[in-house]
């Protein structure tokens, strides 16, 4: 174990590595229409320099973290921290719109890598006892560069131009890089005899999979057309293909085994329910703001930073909480409240104004800070180490396909609930009708993630009973039995 010093480096490493892959997705949205105008693009065109960090961080995250199982987890996230950082470096002075998303796409995969090995070396580097604090720690680091990102951003275009916005990511990116070539456990060396090989076709056919999957959701600006249609026919085709490939994969990409565990199970399909719930928010929260309650753009961004900031600030409690009492109760208090907000949502009168919808918005996202300690904890536990990437992997990976499904599921939702073809012309009352039917919506899936969780539990008690009842019941019947019958 290292020294308490350099043990705190070690951890100030890992949350700036997670506010900067979360600051990195975050911070270009505020650019879009400054970048349009700026290479003479449509918003279709630049959407990309959002959907190519997107994509590179979606389709990468499992296979980085179990290159990072097998070549060591510090050499790849130094590599990983120095990839970022020059990507950076080439997105602010890319010439060019087509080499800015390739730069993006480069930064992408190193964020890639920073969000998937911060959480394995969590779970290497921090005693189990405080596990959940250090959990909460980098979900309060991943909410503060959600929240960040809009307003550093517009602050930044407004006074040194777009170029700053990828800029201000380079100096935060070297001094990473300084922290964790500096105070992060260097990697042990493994006899040869004990390295495994990489699963290059589980790899690939996994990335055109998550690929096909994400472009399916999120191109087409909210429509669900054709191409839509063929993307998503593509990744349920490429997920049976990547299936039979690791089942005769020699050193499978994921060990399609671990998927038996319904504590891994559960808490993968409640992370991506929980995020789905989450997006729809951000989704909604511009429409209903505007359009519903007739706010300015000022209130509007204020109202949609109080979500990020409530789980920044919740998150280190919440992780002390986890510590205390434990993963599966802190996982059932926290679904029981987002459940919560999301049914006070859309029954707050809309007369309440700004504080009405706050309110149920504070519930829901505190508790979210809550369930991602506890889940992460949970997840990232007592499990063996060269399994600790690929798993770290996956959680994000939930996570992420949770935010880009809610944020095509949920828009959907929205859009038919109001009843109106172009939702910026539809009025107040439709907009509100939308809001509550998406919210009662939200409310289901958490419910849905809640009987998930209350029934996984209840499976792996009944597991753990039986697992010990044969051995106490030949005991007991040995003892019960008469001399006439043991002769």
């Amino acid at each position: 174990m290292q020294p308490a010093a350099s043990s705190r480096w070690a951890l100030a490493c890992l949350a700036l590595s997670m506010l900067l892959s979360s600051l990195g997705t975050s911070i270009a949205n505020v650019g879009l229409p400054t970048l349009a105008k700026a290479f003479s693009a449509s918003f279709q065109q630049v959407q990309w320099i959002v959907l190519a960090y997107l994509l590179a961080t979606t389709t990468l995250i499992v296979s980085v973290g179990r290159l990072g199982d097998i070549t060591g987890r510090r050499r790849l996230l130094l590599a990983g921290i120095f990839l970022f950082t020059l990507a950076s470096l080439f997105c602010a002075v890319a010439p060019t719109l087509s080499l800015l998303i390739a730069a993006r796409s480069a930064q992408g995969l190193g964020a890639a890598i920073m969000m998937a090995l911060t959480l394995a070396f969590v779970g290497e580097m921090v005693p189990k006892e405080k596990t959940g604090t250090a959990m909460g720690l980098l979900g309060s680091m991943s909410a503060i560069g959600t929240a960040l990102g809009p307003s550093l951003g517009g602050v930044l275009i407004s006074g040194f131009g777009w170029p700053a916005i990828f800029l201000v990511k380079v100096p935060l990116g070297i001094f990473a890089f300084v922290l964790a070539r500096r105070f992060l456990p260097v990697d042990r060396q493994r006899p040869k005899t004990d390295r495994t090989g990489f699963d290059y076709l589980g790899k690939l056919l996994l990335a055109l999979t998550l690929a096909a999957y994400a472009l399916a959701m999120t191109i087409g600006r909210g429509s669900f057309g054709p191409l839509n249609l063929v993307l998503l026919l593509v990744a349920v085709a490429g997920a049976g293909c990547f299936v039979l490939a690791e089942t005769r994969a020699e050193f499978p990409l994921v060990r399609l085994k671990m998927f038996r565990s319904l504590a891994l199970s559960s808490s993968l399909a409640t992370n991506m329910l929980v995020s789905t719930v989450l997006m729809a928010t951000l989704v909604v929260a511009p429409f209903y703001l505007s359009r519903a309650l007739g706010l300015n753009a000022a209130f509007v961004g204020m109202a949609m930073s109080v979500g990020p900031l409530v789980a920044a600030v919740t998150g280190v409690p919440a992780g002390r909480m986890v510590d205390r009492c434990g993963t599966y109760r802190i996982t059932i208090i926290a679904l029981i409240g987002m459940a919560l907000g999301a049914c006070l949502l859309p029954m707050m009168p809309a007369t309440l104004g700004f504080l009405g919808y706050i309110a149920p918005l504070i519930v829901l996202t505190a508790h979210y800070a809550l369930f991602q300690a506890a889940n992460n904890t949970a997840v990232m536990t007592d499990i063996h180490p060269d399994q600790r990437g690929v798993i770290a992997g996956l959680l994000n990976l939930s996570r992420n396909l949770g935010l880009i499904t809610g944020a095509s599921v949920m828009g959907a939702v929205f859009a038919h609930a109001t009843r109106t073809i172009d939702i910026t012309a539809a009025s107040a009352a439709a907009v509100a009708t939308g809001m509550r039917t998406t919210f009662f919506v939200a409310a289901t899936l958490i419910l849905v993630a809640l009987a998930i969780a209350v029934a996984a539990h209840a499976r792996l008690k009944v597991r753990s009973v039986g697992s010990i009842a044969p051995h106490q019941r030949a005991v007991q019947d040995q003892r019960n039995r008469s001399p006439d019958e043991t002769q």
